[in-house]
């Protein structure tokens, strides 16, 4: 009666497992891989060659066309994000550099 109950148990266990191990195998043959939480639905990196400039306040890479962007005189400069921007705008150099 035991013994029942283990095969009861394991064989729809070990046939799920089998079944989706297909599944995946499958998938990965078609290319059907933007489920969510897969890594492949994750945001790529850029192609190889493709610009990137640096966040002066936090040192990330960015590319040109997603940056958020500042001109600060006559140079456009590029941040990750607006908390960078704002600390670049905020900071104490820039405010005497105006000043003096």
């Amino acid at each position: 009666m035991l013994r029942f109950a283990l095969l009861a148990i394991l064989i729809p266990l070990i046939a799920r497992m089998f079944w989706r191990a297909v599944d995946h195998f499958i998938e990965g043959l078609a290319g059907n891989n933007a489920q969510p939480g897969h890594p492949a639905s994750r945001p790529q990196a850029p192609p190889q060659g493709v610009q990137m400039v640096r966040d002066p306040v936090c040192g990330t890479f960015v590319q040109p066309e997603r940056a958020v962007t500042l001109l600060d005189g006559r140079a456009r400069v590029f941040f990750c994000s607006d908390a960078c921007r704002d600390k670049y705008r905020a900071r104490p150099e820039r405010v005497e550099g105006r000043t003096a």
